[in-house]
Parts: structure tokens; C-alpha cells; sequence
């Protein structure tokens, strides 16, 4: 199936459109700021969720962190190690901008290129066991497999019980690109492209 919003007919490589890396945090910071991540895009579901990610990329995030995010930037190393071990996806801290937008931003947690065919990690720490991935997390694989032009994604959760891993190894699933989803997720992420311009301008 061909994309549905406009795209240049090759993706130039992926690791020619990185802006900056998670390492250098005040860089990955700035350059976040001035674009649509993932994160934004986890968030895009109805006409109020527009609205509020408008809010908060236009006031910035209150939101500095807590323990569960703590234990997930401290296990986020040791389950990518298994990825890679496993999967052959090597991690990554690069910020990337899409070939068709330098505003639509995503930050994989690991990649894997072979013969021009791009896939992808995300790694997840949960205390609830999942029935089935959260909507949110989707949005954020699909929206990263736009910018990065890739096939599928690796998504790899691990449970903990007071911030222990229950089980000896992460769960994984594969998720396959899904067009229409991201042709959705695109137009909503230029309406808030547009709705922040438009306040920009007074």
C-alpha cells in the first residue's frame, strides 16, 4: 500500500536525519521542544487530547518525573542488552527527524538496519500485566516506524512488583506498520504543528 500524505519517493537514510542524542540531554531536550515526538503523539486521540498536547508543548511539561520512571530509565539498559542479545536490535539514544517533515521527531529505544529494511525496539516497564498493549504505546510504535521509515518494531515490556522484575525474561510482540494509523497520527500531529504556529504569531 502507498502512503497516504505526501512523501518524497526515497527515504533518504535514517542516520543522516539525526538532530541530536538523548545523551547530550539538554540538545535532545531543545531539539524535542521544537517538534512532535512520539511521546506528543501517544497522546493524540480526540479533539481534547489535541488541544492539551498544544497546551503542554506551548507551556512545557510539569511533569519532571517519579519512581516509576526512575525504574524504567534504570532497567531500560539491561532489557535492551537482552534485545540486542536476542533480536539483534542495537540500542539507541538518537533523536530523528521524519524525511518528509524536520518536525515530526521520534527517539527509538533500539534499531536494526539490514539490506535498506529498518526495524525497530521500544521498551516498556509496567506494574499492571497487560491483556493487550495499550492504545497509547501503539501510537507511539507507529508514529516512530513513520519517521524512521521502518517495517515493524520489537515492543518489549517487562513487569515488576514493587519496582522487582516478575519474570526472568522480558515479553515481547511484533508490531507490523499499519498506514492508515499513521496517515491518522500525521494529520493530527499538523494540527498541532498548526495550532502552535498560530499562537506563535499572536
Amino acid at each position: 500500500m502507498l502512503p497516504l500524505w505526501d512523501e518524497p519517493p526515497t527515504r533518504p537514510d535514517h542516520t543522516s536525519r539525526i538532530l541530536a542524542r538523548s545523551s547530550d540531554r539538554i540538545a535532545w531536550l531543545r531539539a524535542r521542544s521544537r517538534g512532535i515526538t512520539a511521546t506528543d503523539v501517544a497522546k493524540l486521540a480526540t479533539e481534547r487530547s489535541v488541544q492539551a498536547v498544544v497546551d503542554e508543548k506551548w507551556h512545557g511539561s510539569r511533569f519532571s518525573g517519579n519512581a516509576f520512571t526512575d525504574h524504567g530509565r534504570r532497567r531500560e539498559p539491561e532489557i535492551a542488552a537482552w534485545v540486542q542479545q536476542h533480536f539483534g536490535i542495537a540500542p539507541s539514544d538518537a533523536l530523528f527527524h521524519a524525511a518528509a517533515n524536520r518536525l515530526h521527531l521520534a527517539t527509538p529505544d533500539g534499531i536494526a538496519a539490514k539490506s535498506g529494511v529498518v526495524e525497530l525496539a521500544e521498551i516498556k516497564t509496567t506494574s499492571s500485566p497487560w491483556r493487550s498493549i495499550p492504545r497509547s504505546y501503539l501510537r507511539q510504535v507507529w508514529w516512530q516506524q513513520y519517521v524512521l521509515g521502518a517495517e515493524r518494531t520489537l515492543l518489549v515490556w517487562e513487569q515488576h512488583s514493587e519496582f522487582v522484575p516478575v519474570d526472568a525474561e522480558p515479553q515481547h510482540r511484533w508490531i507490523d506498520r499499519d498506514e492508515n494509523e499513521i496517515h491518522i497520527l500525521v494529520q493530527l500531529a499538523d494540527r498541532v504543528v498548526a495550532a502552535l504556529a498560530e499562537r506563535s504569531r499572536g
